[in-house]
């Protein structure tokens, strides 16, 4: 490889719902802005997803599995007995990079939480905003505490097998994801903080009056377990709402659930992007790309957690005690009284420091190169 040619970098996001895709959408616009040769790996739903972001880059396929969400307590026994799974996974993950680096010209490799994408003979990057994972719904007991530091313990010790580690958060004073961005000691390997990542902008658009979004996302099978709860409240509701269900794939039948209920699989990041801006109320999923795309829109959402995916739990008690969101439980909710609860509360996005991404990317690239 010459010199002067372009820096070619793998990126690959974790096939766990649609979010580790989207948030690699600004990574990959700022690698391709900065003169980097981008290859996607992804499969699914994320693949078409991206295809539909960059129809310009080359794409190749990826081996994964998907994660089905226990609850509660079964949480912990789910996270300890699917680790065999995980780590045949990670083998497999890395015996496929063996390969591709044999077939293809990359300098390096990004990986969005895919633990088995690293290599001694290529710089690999690991992205992650969840430094410290919580095993249960009520992290704060003696015992969760101690398998919350065993899984510390364990996602350090993968980490520590790639280059470095990038925390899409910002590294002090605004902090989107609190303790799981912000554990006491970070990973044995140099760790920065890129900023918040989202694929939006914010322009300065009027929210239209009496109309609801929402976002229904995430892994099977609560993502249909949610949606059927929303399709069996929205009839009566008189608002205009549109319902995007988070299902890129082409030939999935759109339901009809009553006049002024406007119902899409998908939409492009352009169309999303405005919609957001533009209606009145938002319910949506608390997912930690969502949660980006909504601050740096700066606006407030009703956010019903995953059940079982603690993660999100902890994000929504942790944003609705900042006021920056409301948080209700799946398991409490009711459209209708969530809505008259979301209009009494005074919530407010604090401003959102710039990002260093792109600072973040060129020192990145800059390495790549001098190592070639």
């Amino acid at each position: 490889m010459q010199q002067n040619d372009p820096v070619s970098v793998l990126i690959a996001p974790l096939n766990w719902g649609l979010g580790h895709a989207t948030r690699c959408i600004p990574i990959i616009k700022e690698l391709v802005n900065q003169g980097s040769g981008v290859i996607i790996a992804a499969v699914g739903n994320q693949k078409k997803l991206l295809e539909a972001e960059f129809p310009h880059l080359k794409f190749i396929e990826i081996p994964g599995r998907e994660m089905r969400y226990k609850r509660g307590f079964f949480l912990k026994w789910s996270l300890i007995f699917s680790i065999p799974g995980i780590l045949r996974q990670i083998r497999d993950e890395n015996t496929w990079l063996d390969n591709i680096l044999r077939d293809h010209k990359i300098d390096a490799v990004i990986s969005d939480n895919r633990y088995g994408l690293f290599h001694k003979d290529c710089f690999c990057v690991f992205i992650t905003h969840q430094l410290y994972i919580q095993s249960g719904s009520k992290p704060f007991r003696v015992f969760d505490k101690w398998i919350d530091g065993r899984l510390l313990k364990w996602n350090y010790k993968r980490i520590s097998k790639f280059s470095c580690c990038w925390v899409p958060d910002m590294e002090r004073g605004f902090s989107l994801a609190g303790i799981l961005s912000h554990p006491a000691g970070k990973p044995p390997v140099p760790t920065e903080y890129i900023g918040i990542l989202s694929r939006f902008q914010y322009q300065e658009l009027t929210p239209v009056k009496n109309s609801l979004l929402i976002l229904i996302s995430g892994p099977e099978p609560q993502r249909t377990r949610f949606e059927n709860i929303l399709f069996g409240e929205l009839a009566g509701v008189s608002l205009e709402t549109i319902v995007v269900r988070g299902l890129p794939e082409t030939g999935k039948p759109v339901p009809f659930i009553g006049e002024g209920i406007k119902i899409y699989n998908h939409l492009g990041s352009e169309d999303l992007n405005k919609l957001i801006i533009q209606s009145e109320w938002i319910i949506a999923r608390s997912g930690y790309s969502t949660v980006m795309d909504l601050v740096k829109l700066k606006r407030t959402a009703v956010l019903v957690p995953t059940p079982g995916q603690t993660e999100q739990e902890y994000l929504g008690r942790y944003l609705h005690e900042k006021k920056w969101m409301y948080s209700v439980p799946q398991k409490n909710f009711n459209l209708e009284k969530t809505l008259r609860a979301f209009q009494k509360i005074k919530l407010e996005i604090p401003e959102m420091p710039d990002s260093p991404l792109e600072t973040v990317v060129k020192d990145f690239l800059d390495k790549i190169s001098l190592q070639r």
